[in-house]
């Protein structure tokens, strides 16, 4: 069965960081795009990052250009969103999803994908 599974959810004060990891079970991640979506209370899902599946390109919403980065380890068949500088309108539920692609570029649209994590909370308050 494939899954993607997020983790590293939590509540954190503004200014501060999380590291969101999302790991891959039943197949491995060589093969395909990663993106990270969002979706806050009463607000539609919002393609936040993209990584192409060489990884050698990546695509940021401007709302977190400068204070996310994601990275790939495919190995580990896991990606992970390095998120710094958090603000109150950073708080979702984060999702991660795969989509199969040998193109070397990606997208944050929602069709690009195939499958699709349970989401992790994200929550930035003081």
């Amino acid at each position: 069965q494939l899954r993607l599974v997020e983790s590293g959810g939590g509540l954190v004060q503004p200014g501060g960081s999380l590291r969101l990891s999302c790991a891959a079970s039943g197949f491995t991640l060589d093969y395909y795009a990663i993106g990270w979506f969002r979706q806050a209370p009463g607000k539609e899902r919002e393609g936040v990052v993209c990584i192409s599946s060489s990884g050698g390109s990546t695509n940021y919403a401007d709302s977190v250009k400068g204070r996310f980065t994601i990275s790939r380890d495919n190995a580990k068949t896991t990606v992970y969103l390095q998120m710094n500088s958090l603000k109150p309108e950073d708080t979702a539920v984060y999702y991660c999803a795969a989509g199969l692609s040998d193109q070397a570029m990606c997208a944050r649209a929602d069709d690009w994908y195939d499958y699709w994590g349970q989401g992790t909370q994200v929550t930035v308050s003081s």
